[in-house]
């Protein structure tokens, strides 16, 4: 295997036959690329040849499921990809159009030890990319991308002679089956189903209806043009659309779900958009009356409630704040032991005995649809004023290139970790820490917190600010951290802002 090219020029006799590869593409526990601006078709089959080649490497018995979201190109991608892996000597077994968490849930029903997903999960078109993990339900973390990488950029692939290849039918409804078991509900639920178009549409109609909720279809129809909006729940712009239709037509709740279907986004029956991680501590209020004592995992980005609401405190539970991102929780979930772990982004890591330890949005519905059903007389929006009130951001992503990012951040990081030495407030408070276990989480004396973050899957810096106290203040907290942010000439535009 020659050394993939960092850059080939489009309509070239070389593109067609040179792989191409950005090295940025490898990212801490996803490969994602524009598509093909930088990567193309023969770099695809040279990253299927390198995880082949780090298949056989560990150890590990050369058997992968592979499937693929719906865009247009994905087939085309997976069918490269696959091709590397055969060369490399793995016998591929292809589980054809699938959500991400349907690929995750092939390794335990086929009872392989590898799987591959082609998608760009929540990235607009344009994008493609591969999760891909070896020890279910754990996907690639930053030990195994960085190896992967240097296989694949190094071109240290080595082919075998013993791929092979077979389709496997029936996937999809086991998975479905296995989504719904026997539960059925006992009260009436009008349910905003909305998919954005997106892969979620093959699965989530059905797998509502089938538990007995009454479906209200919101962009279900497949069409990889998503000619509404790009199907991604944390961004504002599916959550209003939701909440439009929640108001339209009287529903319940409305569920939404990203482009592979590995998060779920909520909006209550009044039209309130409620952010993921409040979601979770609804959830983990109710898990735990059921397993008390339980130990839950919250990323860096989600609400300070995991620790103080004392319904929570109540029922025994630790909470454990965590790294951003689905192989950092995922890791941390299992090796806690831990009964689910909660991303603010709306990636849920639900455990034994509810779920397998993999993000599922469409588990997480039905275990929203089974909270809701333990509780007769409530509300989705009894349940969010439930909550110790505190007023939250949106999750927000400035831009910044791919190859600066993270020089940018420890720069922005050492600001923030210098103020707190010099006793210097945010937003008018004292700075009472700086957690700095993923980016900088500005903690301040009254629990309020601002979070500043690289994105792991996109050229951007991510920021949330969250204040227990009032609006002002969060605004505040966005304020002066957002000031620490623009001293780097670097960041550009946000996508969203309050």
């Amino acid at each position: 295997m020659s050394k993939p090219l960092p850059t080939v020029a489009p309509n070239t006799w070389e593109f067609l036959r040179d792989a191409m590869i950005e090295p940025t593409g490898f990212r801490e526990y996803d490969a994602r690329w524009k598509y093909p601006d930088a990567i193309n078709l023969p770099g695809i089959t040279a990253l299927g040849l390198g995880l082949g080649t780090q298949i056989h490497a560990r150890g590990i018995a050369p058997v992968i499921a592979v499937g693929n979201d719906y865009r247009d190109y994905s087939l085309t991608i997976k069918n490269a990809l696959m091709l590397g892996l055969m060369q490399a000597g793995i016998t591929v077994k292809d589980i054809g159009p699938a959500l991400s968490p349907m690929a995750y849930f092939a390794q335990f029903h086929l009872d392989v030890p590898a799987v591959a997903m082609v998608t760009a999960s929540h990235n607009p078109n344009g994008w493609t990319g591969v999760k891909m993990g070896f020890e279910r339900p754990l996907t690639h973390g930053p030990d195994e991308m960085a190896e992967l990488r240097d296989i694949v950029l190094e071109g240290r692939g080595v082919a075998r002679a013993v791929g092979s290849y077979e389709f496997v039918p029936g996937v999809r409804e086991a998975y479905l089956d296995d989504l719904v078991g026997d539960f059925r509900m006992t009260r009436k639920l009008r349910v905003v189903c909305a998919t954005g178009n997106g892969t979620a549409s093959a699965f989530a109609p059905e797998l509502f209806a089938r538990i007995g909720v009454e479906v209200i279809p919101s962009h279900n129809r497949l069409d990889y043009t998503f000619p509404h909006y790009n199907p991604n729940p944390e961004a504002m712009e599916m959550l209003h659309d939701m909440a439009e239709t929640v108001r339209a037509t009287g529903a319940d709740f409305a569920l939404g779900f990203d482009g592979d279907g590995d998060r779920c986004g909520v909006v209550d029956d009044e039209g309130e958009e409620i952010f993921a991680d409040k979601v979770g501590v609804i959830m983990a209020r109710d898990l735990s009356k059921i397993y008390p004592n339980a130990t839950f995992v919250a990323d860096v980005k989600s609400t300070g409630l995991f620790a103080s609401d004392p319904e929570l405190i109540k029922n025994g539970v630790t909470a454990d704040y965590w790294k951003t991102g689905h192989s950092h929780m995922k890791r941390r979930v299992k090796e806690l032991g831990a009964l689910a772990g909660f991303e603010k982004s709306g990636h849920y890591f639900l455990a034994e005995p509810i779920g397998r330890g993999y993000d599922c949005g469409l588990r997480v519905a039905v275990e929203i649809c089974k909270l809701m059903d333990r509780n007769p007389d409530m509300s989705m929006s009894d349940l969010r004023r439930a909550l110790p009130q505190t007023w939250g951001t949106p999750t927000m992503s400035p831009w910044c290139a791919d190859t600066e990012k993270y020089a940018v951040l420890d720069r922005i990081v050492a600001k923030l970790v210098a103020r707190h030495a010099a006793g210097e407030p945010l937003a008018g408070r004292p700075i009472k820490e700086v957690v700095t276990v993923n980016g900088a989480r500005v903690i301040l004396d009254n629990g309020s917190w601002g979070l500043v973050r690289a994105s792991s899957n996109t050229p951007n810096l991510v920021v949330v600010c969250e204040s227990s106290a009032s609006d002002a203040e969060m605004r505040a907290i966005f304020a002066d951290l957002d000031a620490v942010i623009r001293t780097e000439p670097a960041v550009g535009d946000y996508d969203q802002s309050i």
